[in-house]
């Protein structure tokens, strides 16, 4: 394993625990303020942490005398404003969601985005593979063991995030068609900025907000903002130029597995032996659905230098 592959991997591990113990920051800044007001502040802190890096390349841009692209100006502009609206919408979905559930379970089934983007796919014509099919199969089973009860009832925060995973999903299809098409770097302060103005704007409208309450949430709004969405979007986009994709997906699928210890470490939240199966079910699901075609590669690769 070269150099550059482990410092990829440390980065993406790196990552994976910034954004996992973000569900304990989400859930502890809402003893203060609401969850549309917690969105709204987080994401303009991102904002201002890739500001630096944007104007860094308009200048570049600049100096090199780059013509203007009419079809990539269009595609910024169209990828902003859905990118924005459906982060603002999984975002929120998540955010409210856990005013109801526990870090542990939200970072879970968050996860389960990563199932259901190629089961979409597959309506937009992308190829599927047993893997999908497994991954779903195993998800399904251990959403079951962690969310519903004997009753067949799922708790409202559960479903929240549950509902906010397939927005995600759509989210990342969305950022996977356009990002090729226009400056990621751009776009993604694009889309942080319209789900902040969102988020505000809902805030202003449901939730009560005083600077009082929003002092008392700033180590968690810090927290979500400055790490969550700016440092570890920055470092997931640097670690994956030269990561090997079956790393990245294990890597950042541990998430939820960072999630669950910082909902028990820092909220002491509790999880019995149901949830515990249900969280394994749900993590090897997520990893086979992921890891299938790589698994298959190799083992044929495998078999083909063996004969």
């Amino acid at each position: 394993m070269g150099a550059l592959t482990i410092k990829s991997d440390v980065l993406l591990l790196l990552t994976a625990v910034i954004w996992g113990f973000a569900f304990v920051a989400q859930r502890a800044g809402m003893d203060y303020i609401g969850p549309f007001a917690f969105n709204g502040i987080r994401f303009a802190l991102g904002c201002l942490v890739l500001l630096p890096l944007v104007l860094q390349d308009l200048r570049q841009r600049k100096e090199i005398n780059a013509a203007p692209d009419s079809a990539n100006h269009n595609h910024f502009i169209w990828g902003s404003i859905l990118s924005g609206l459906f982060l603002f919408g999984g975002a929120s979905l998540q955010q409210v969601g856990l005013v109801y559930t526990t870090a542990g379970n939200a970072g879970f089934i968050t996860g389960l985005y990563v199932v259901i983007v190629p089961i979409i796919g597959i309506f937009i014509g992308h190829k599927t593979n047993f893997g999908i099919w497994l991954g779903a199969g195993l998800a399904a089973i251990g959403l079951y063991f962690l969310s519903i009860s004997g009753a067949l009832t799922i708790a409202v925060g559960d479903l929240l995030v549950l509902i906010g995973a397939f927005v995600w999903a759509i989210h990342v299809l969305v950022i996977a068609w356009f990002s090729p098409r226009t400056s990621a770097l751009r776009l993604a302060f694009a889309q942080f900025a319209i789900c902040s103005l969102l988020s505000l704007s809902a805030a202003l409208i449901w939730e009560t907000m005083d600077a009082a309450a929003v002092w008392k949430a700033a180590i968690p709004l810090a927290y979500g903002g400055f790490l969550s969405v700016g440092v570890a979007y920055t470092l997931q986009v640097v670690a994956q130029k030269s990561a090997h994709p079956a790393h990245a997906a294990i890597l950042l699928s541990l998430e939820a597995v960072f999630a669950a210890i910082g909902g028990r470490v820092l909220l002491n939240e509790a999880m019995t032996l149901r949830s515990l199966l249900g969280c394994t079910l749900m993590l090897t699901g997520m990893l086979a659905s992921q890891l299938w075609g790589i698994w298959r590669w190799s083992a044929r690769r495998l078999f083909e230098s063996s004969v």
